[in-house]
């Protein structure tokens, strides 16, 4: 996953609280295979919101979304991370999220930004996550928490998997050791 230091770019606001994983993207989106050489799933992020009221946008060049408590409730679906994803949006900053949700954004390099008090204004913004520290579109900066694990694994771009093989040569002493106490359970060769 890519390194996420600091970003910049255009904050949009959706402010709409319980915005489940299916508004997100609708399920019958995902049987569709996710191309990142013609967008991923960037073309259906909120398709059913934009078709029931045309006026509803979230700006292209979207890189911070601002939204209502409980965002990215409902099912466990991996596909409204991509979509944000694949639309640009690098961080949510949000009253609260769903707890899967939440967890899947981690594991792909999406910021979530638990904050209560967000101002629901679109327009430039800068996140800092080596920092903690978002500037709004009105110019005011707050601070921001997120567990050390969780934020040198974004700093780092660090998946699960790259997570693991960082503990490669422990990992090899450890079935070296297990080997030798415990022969019998060793696959045969």
């Amino acid at each position: 996953m890519r390194p996420f230091h600091v970003v910049e770019g255009a904050g949009c606001v959706l402010a709409r609280d319980n915005v489940d994983t299916d508004q997100i993207i609708p399920a019958r989106f995902l049987r569709k295979p996710r191309d990142l050489s013609t967008g991923g799933y960037a073309p259906y992020l909120f398709a059913d919101l934009k078709r029931q009221d045309p006026a509803f946008a979230v700006a292209a060049d979207c890189v911070v979304l601002i939204s209502g408590a409980n965002f990215g409730c409902g099912s466990s679906r991996e596909g409204a991370v991509y979509a944000l994803i694949d639309s640009g949006v690098r961080c949510v900053v949000a009253p609260g999220f769903g707890d899967i949700f939440a967890g899947n954004a981690l594991r792909n390099g999406l910021l979530t930004i638990v904050m209560a008090d967000a101002p629901m204004l679109a327009g430039p913004m800068r996140v800092d996550l080596e920092r903690q520290i978002i500037r709004f579109a009105d110019g005011r900066e707050s601070g921001f928490t997120v567990p050390e694990s969780n934020r040198s694994a974004l700093l780092e771009g660090r998946d699960e998997i790259s997570q693991t093989l960082a503990h490669k040569p422990a990992i090899a002493d450890f079935m070296a050791e297990d080997a030798r106490r415990r022969p019998w359970v060793q696959p045969l060769r």
